[in-house]
């Protein structure tokens, strides 16, 4: 019987200081919020931050490649070789990605030649 008296008072315990701790979250999370860096920070970012597009552009190819839609057959390929040797599937990389990046290369490499 006293096993139950002190699981309940246990419960009791831990109900009341998640209360106290949900009442003074509105001053921990003003708090937090002064002192996390802003989304605004990451606008000088060099990485692009957006989804995929259903069709592939080639702006979003070149973005995919960090590269200009314009570049050389050349630049491509070495882009290409960059991105897919620290994302390549076989080394722990994302398939979905690596086809992503193959996609770009094919679409940039259409219409190409090499300069």
């Amino acid at each position: 019987m006293s096993t139950y008296i002190t699981a309940g008072l246990a419960l009791a315990a831990i109900g009341f200081g998640g209360r106290a701790i949900l009442r003074r979250s509105r001053g921990l999370t003003e708090m937090l919020n002064k002192s996390l860096p802003t989304s605004g920070s990451f606008t000088n970012s060099k990485y692009y931050k957006g989804g995929f597009e259903s069709k592939m552009s080639r702006r979003e190819a070149g973005l995919v490649l960090g590269i200009s839609p314009s570049a050389t057959k050349t630049k491509i390929k070495e882009a290409h070789k960059r991105i897919m040797l620290l994302n390549h599937p076989d080394k722990g990389g994302s398939p979905y990605l690596a086809a992503k990046i193959n996609e770009a290369k094919d679409l940039l490499e259409s219409n190409r030649s090499v300069k």
